[in-house]
């Protein structure tokens, strides 16, 4: 434990006030910035579940994407790319064999939704997603 003798000199007393001011401003610097805290933020491995809405395709199948950074990639089950910004806004295609899709939505913490767009087995058809982060 850390003894301070006591002192009546007032400049000592100012030398004190002004170290113990530095405190707080070595303590924010080392926390990290809002920006830095958003760098890699999204990153991981999301599960993504998509439902159908509009068209004559099949609902409630999963595809796992991978975010680095601000790029989204296939972590498995065809092929992915899209971008994702600082806010979470999701921009992505996919595409497995002749089957694509399109869509865009926003992450946030563990989740996110969307909606998709896409040629699915000859069909045309729209719908919803779903995202965790695992």
């Amino acid at each position: 434990m850390a003894h301070f003798s006591q002192s009546s000199s007032s400049s000592t007393g100012f030398v004190r006030a002004r170290h113990l001011a530095v405190f707080p401003v070595l303590a924010a610097a080392m926390l990290p910035s809002t920006a830095d805290a958003r760098v890699g933020g999204y990153d991981g491995i999301w599960n993504v579940t998509f439902a159908t809405t509009r068209g004559n395709c099949s609902s409630g199948y999963s595809v796992p994407f991978t975010v680095t950074g601000r790029r989204v990639s296939s972590a498995g089950g065809g092929r992915v790319s899209g971008r994702i910004n600082r806010s979470g806004a999701v921009a992505v295609h996919v595409s497995v064999g002749a089957s694509h899709a399109s869509g865009g939505g926003r992450l946030a913490g563990m989740n996110g939704a969307g909606s998709w767009r896409g040629i699915i087995s000859g069909d045309q058809c729209s719908g919803t997603w779903q995202a965790t982060r695992t």
